[in-house]
């Protein structure tokens, strides 16, 4: 007798992606999608036996960065390696489309200065076969993933494609410059893009120092761009800001909703600079809401942390002149120079002198850097820091940091943000609060400095409540945890094909072995265009990620399936 399905996944605990109680089941997948859940008769050309696992959705991240990545790679890594099966990409404002030939330096520097890509890897990888923002999606929709990508137009090269140099020199958009800015907008979302992002931070800036051009917009620009977006139809918009001024910007954040009456979501962290600012904006959050604004807040449930190592951009080493000379090297060519006793005492000497004047150093502050070891601890307490340590051993820190670093896969881990104190407290309410959305993970940005892209990861292995577990009260069941990694993040940005296991949803899927389930130390990955390095992280825990039915990874290893494709434009939540 045929099969009736391509796939059977038999036994396995099922959690469903809707917060509803986990239950044991079978499920069955046919041409891509979800057919039969629950006692299935019917046979499978493959069988997979899930007893012992966990069974849930594929995970949707709707904060990252591949727009030039799925130009020139099938494998959108860390995310895919981390139980994601859909990306979101466009974000904060910046990307590569609509773009005339003369404007496309310009937004190579910003995508350098503002997510950290290098410019030689996207002078290299990006084939700019486009102009508008149509023409971006058909060069995406052309190609082959390990998973499926979105992607938002972003205001940066909307700015410029309309106002041209006037743009980067922070000019005022004149009427007929927003109108034809929403006229593209509204082009772009019909076309398929998600919707619309910018930035109103003074930390995106491009390598040359310059503000991102999206900064400079008065409200009425936004609005009028989100206005576009509006006759659409279907849309959203994503906004980052600094919120100096907590009022004046969610001014504008409510105008836009207001008046456009599309869905937003922020970013909303804790400022190492201005730690109790992101209770002041999750109050605005609230209020707003309670006036029926669709307004949510994407936050990063770990704090945000830089990794330093000689393999990566940063540590605090990074201004010596010493070290400068051998920085080009390569592997243990480079630590071998490193490990040589008149080497380390000039770059120890230089980094003394370079600390003790006015200007000081960056990333010196040992009080505040950890080592990271193998299985990684994101929430170190003040006794971990090299200080601490360095004190305890009869140490100067520095030399301990060196000790560190000159290993051959030292890492150093700085948390930037959302970890003042030492307190995961603001965290805890973040992502318990019924306006976020799980977000911020940036895969694609920040190849040499961030790894946030496994996050989902981490949910999993920190903030699940487990049975027996002393410290089970600060965290969450696992079905609020996967609610908010897929249909909650699936339903923000109109996805409505996917997000839950329910039959006639696409066949995105986790298999997991939720005991198993474990970071690895980031690691340095030579794989963009040009042989550059990125940061890699990797995980345990994954059985399977199945992408529209096929198999994409076990184990942490890909199958070489490549079914993602490039998802056009928002759907309803199916009935």
């Amino acid at each position: 007798m045929a099969a009736e399905y391509d796939l059977v996944i038999r036994g396995g605990t099922i959690v469903d992606g809707t917060g509803a109680p986990r239950f044991s089941g079978d499920l069955a997948i046919a041409d891509g999608v979800i057919a039969a859940v629950g006692d299935v008769v019917g046979s499978g050309k493959e069988e997979i036996d899930a007893t012992g696992r966990i069974v849930t959705p594929g995970f949707v991240d709707i904060h990252t960065h591949y727009d030039g990545h799925a130009t020139w790679t099938n494998r959108l890594q860390p995310s895919s390696q981390h139980g994601v099966t859909t990306v979101l990409a466009g974000n904060c404002g910046v990307g590569f489309a609509p773009c005339r030939e003369q404007d496309r330096d310009r937004l190579v520097a910003l995508m350098e200065g503002v997510e950290d890509i290098p410019e030689a890897v996207m002078a290299e990888g990006l084939p700019w076969n486009w102009e508008s923002f149509p023409d971006y999606l058909d060069s995406l929709q052309s190609r082959s993933f390990d998973i499926d990508i979105a992607t938002q137009v972003p205001h940066a090269p909307l700015r410029v494609f309309v106002m041209g140099k006037r743009a980067a020199e922070k000019d005022p958009a004149t009427k007929e410059d927003i109108d034809r800015m929403a006229a593209l907008a509204r082009e772009a979302i019909e076309a398929g893009a998600l919707g619309f992002s910018t930035s109103r931070s003074l930390n995106h800036k491009a390598n040359d120092g310059t503000i991102t051009y999206s900064y400079a917009a008065a409200s009425d620009e936004l609005v009028g761009i989100a206005c576009g977006v509006s006759e659409s139809g279907q849309g959203v918009l994503q906004l980052i800001s600094d919120f100096d001024d907590v009022d004046a910007e969610f001014d504008i954040v409510k105008r836009m909703v207001q008046e456009s009456g599309r869905p937003l979501s922020l970013s909303l962290l804790q400022s190492s600079g201005n730690p109790g600012n992101w209770r002041k904006v999750l109050d605005r959050i609230e209020s707003a809401r309670a006036q029926g604004a669709p307004i949510r807040a994407q936050v990063a449930g770990r704090p945000i942390g830089l990794i330093m190592g000689f393999d990566f951009s940063r540590h605090p080493f990074m201004e010596c002149e010493s070290w400068q000379e051998v920085a080009d090297l390569q592997g243990e060519t480079r630590l071998t120079e490193m490990r040589r006793p008149e080497r380390r005492a000039r770059i120890l000497g230089e980094f003394a002198e370079l600390t003790a004047a006015p200007a000081g150093l960056a990333y010196s502050n040992f009080a505040n850097l950890y080592e990271m070891e193998e299985h990684p601890d994101y929430e170190p307490s003040v006794e971990d820091s090299i200080e601490a340590r360095a004190r305890r051993e009869g140490k100067n820190p520095a030399d301990l940091a060196y000790d560190v670093l000159v290993d051959g896969t030292g890492v150093i881990y700085y948390p930037a943000a959302n970890y003042s104190d030492n307190s995961l407290d603001p965290i805890r309410t973040m992502v318990s609060h019924e306006a976020t959305t799980f977000g911020l993970g940036d895969g694609g940005a920040h190849c040499s400095m961030i790894c946030d892209a496994s996050l989902p990861t981490y949910y999993l292995e920190r903030w699940v409540r487990r049975e027996g577990d002393p410290k089970g009260g600060d965290r969450m069941e696992l079905e609020q945890i996967v609610r908010e990694l897929t249909m909650q993040t699936a339903d923000l940005v109109g996805l409505g094909d996917r997000g839950q296991i329910r039959n006639g949803l696409r066949a995105d899927l986790n298999i997991i072995n939720l005991d198993d389930v474990s970071l690895m130390k980031p690691e340095s990955v030579a794989d963009l265009p040009n042989g550059a390095r990125r940061l890699g992280q990797r995980a345990t825990g994954y059985d399977m990620t199945i992408v529209g039915g096929e198999v994409t990874y076990r184990n942490g290893e890909p199958t070489g399936a490549l079914p993602g494709r490039l998802v056009r434009g928002a759907r309803a939540r199916l009935n």
